[in-house]
């Protein structure tokens, strides 16, 4: 009965645990970050908070550059936030606000090759799918002035365009994973 109990508990555990971490996407639709996807669309479809992280996969002729909503508009890499190469960039999202990242390769960025990140609180609603983002005065780069500084995690990757739990899944699996630990210890 012990080893059921010890086994009961740790799931009981995991569940919660999954509610405190965040999700991974691969960026674009097709979990690559290439010239042929629509990301406008793609992000608009995912309803994103912190905890969350975003990979980029991406051969040699491409980059990831972070950059100010102006940069973001006019495709432009000068003073840029954060730039990342190497073809496996993971970036997470530790906070509120907008981001903005290009591919740095000359006519890439015009062409298409960018995306704007909306990380809002957890409890916010989450988005339509197709429903555009809503942008900030031109030149903002967030509610701070400047996002916080990526960071690279290991987190593992979902399949490409998995969209992020909304607020009534997570308090869904919060309450089961809860539930299940109260009725565990009660049980036993």
């Amino acid at each position: 009965m012990a080893p059921l109990k010890a086994l009961m508990a740790v799931a009981a555990i995991a569940a919660i645990l999954e509610l405190a971490m965040g999700k991974n996407y691969d960026v674009g639709p097709n979990g690559q970050w290439d010239q042929t996807s629509n990301y406008a669309t793609w992000a608009s479809s995912i309803t994103f908070v912190p905890g969350d992280t975003l990979t980029f996969k991406y051969g040699s002729t491409h980059d990831v550059v972070e950059v100010t909503k102006a940069n973001y508009d006019s495709c432009s890499t000068s003073g840029a936030i954060r730039t990342y190469t190497g073809g496996d960039t993971v970036i997470s999202l530790n906070s509120t606000g907008k981001r903005y990242f290009i591919c740095g390769t000359p006519g890439h960025c015009a062409a298409g090759m960018k995306v704007e990140i909306d990380v809002v609180a957890a409890s916010s609603p989450p988005k339509s799918p197709g429903t555009p983002s809503t942008l900030p005065p031109s030149g903002s780069a967030g509610p701070s002035g400047s996002p916080a500084p990526p960071t690279p995690t290991g987190a593992s990757a979902p399949p490409p365009g998995q969209s992020a739990a909304n607020s009534v899944t997570v308090q869904a699996k919060f309450a089961m994973g809860f539930g299940f630990g109260l009725l565990m210890i009660l049980a036993f």
